[in-house]
């Protein structure tokens, strides 16, 4: 006959409520470390999101927020019929997604590359060069491609040797995109390399020993042992610079725009600042602002879930 066992109901079971509850119990130093940095989110990114309440109103200063007259989904109906809707919006995205295109594989070849240097004080040396264009004002950057672009500039002495006439290279549409995507590579590269360089650090000599000993290359060594290492990292860099694809820097832009390159140089910031605070469209210029951000999530959980389909499961979330 076989055993039977008994199992006593009457025991209480301890519920994921009550366990987490004595875990934070039990460790509410930790939680009291990190309060200060959750209150500042919560007043300073969750706070200022009852404003988004006057896209969809006719909003007046005096009558405020509440008081206003709602207008539902006019002030975005007026932005997606406006003539310069699609001006607007394609140069956004082309902007944003040539610099994620040719600005994303920069940093990791910079950092393979600094792995492969061996001398300590040399590789310091490289590293500081790189990070150094990171920590130049966006004004005073933007003052030297004026500079150096303009029609007396170096680059135009160059030039001369083999056209007659200088190029006008801040004034013409056609060179705005590259002009700002190449810059933002210079400056941002070297400090967004740091991330892959620290995670390059923590790869095993003895696995390169092993490959050098097995006959592979250089190529083959850094296809089977660091990129595998940097992938993960790759994965989350991309999905969050996909996510912000159409949230392109503010400053940068409107300082290099010129009467004549708006063609190409009029982005979604730029046109938000000027309605808004410029013309004082406040109800208007956050509807823009807030169709921005409904492309960033949508870019980014459908970036994220295509990443995750092909990286074996591992995405942001």
């Amino acid at each position: 006959m076989q055993n039977s066992v008994e199992v006593d109901y009457r025991k209480p079971v301890i519920s994921q409520k009550s366990s987490a509850f004595e875990y934070i119990k039990k460790h509410y130093f930790l939680y009291l470390m990190l309060a200060p940095a959750l209150i500042l989110t919560l007043i300073f990114k969750y706070g200022p999101m009852y404003g988004a309440i006057i896209a969809f109103k006719d909003f007046s200063p005096i009558r405020g927020i509440l008081g206003s007259d709602w207008v539902g989904f006019y002030n975005f109906e007026k932005f997606l019929s406006s003539p310069n809707f699609t001006d607007i919006f394609m140069n956004t995205l082309k902007l944003s997604l040539f610099g994620l295109l040719l600005g994303f594989p920069v940093p990791i070849l910079l950092a393979l590359m600094l792995n492969q240097v061996r001398r300590a004080g040399v590789k310091k040396n490289i590293q500081l060069m790189l990070y150094a264009p990171n920590f130049i004002s966006v004004v005073v950057v933007v003052g030297m491609l004026f500079i150096f672009l303009s029609p007396t500039g170096p680059i135009n002495q160059l030039f001369s040797l083999i056209t007659n006439e200088p190029i006008m290279f801040m004034s013409k549409p056609e060179y705005f995109r590259w002009i700002y995507i190449l810059s933002d590579i210079w400056t941002g590269a070297g400090w967004a390399s740091i991330i892959y360089v620290a995670a390059l650090a923590n790869v095993d000599p003895e696995l390169h020993n092993a490959a050098n000993l097995d006959g592979a290359n250089l190529l083959q060594r850094i296809r089977h042992i660091d990129l595998p290492t940097i992938r993960p990292i790759m994965a989350i860099v991309f999905i969050l610079a996909a996510g912000s694809i159409m949230s392109i820097g503010f400053e940068k832009a409107y300082l290099m725009q010129t009467a004549t390159n708006l063609p190409t140089a009029e982005i979604i910031p730029t046109y938000v600042y000027k309605i808004g605070l410029q013309k004082g469209d406040y109800a208007y210029s956050s509807a823009v602002g807030l169709f921005n951000s409904v492309i960033n999530v949508v870019l980014l959980v459908t970036v994220n879930f295509v990443v995750k389909k092909l990286n074996e499961g591992e995405g942001l979330y």
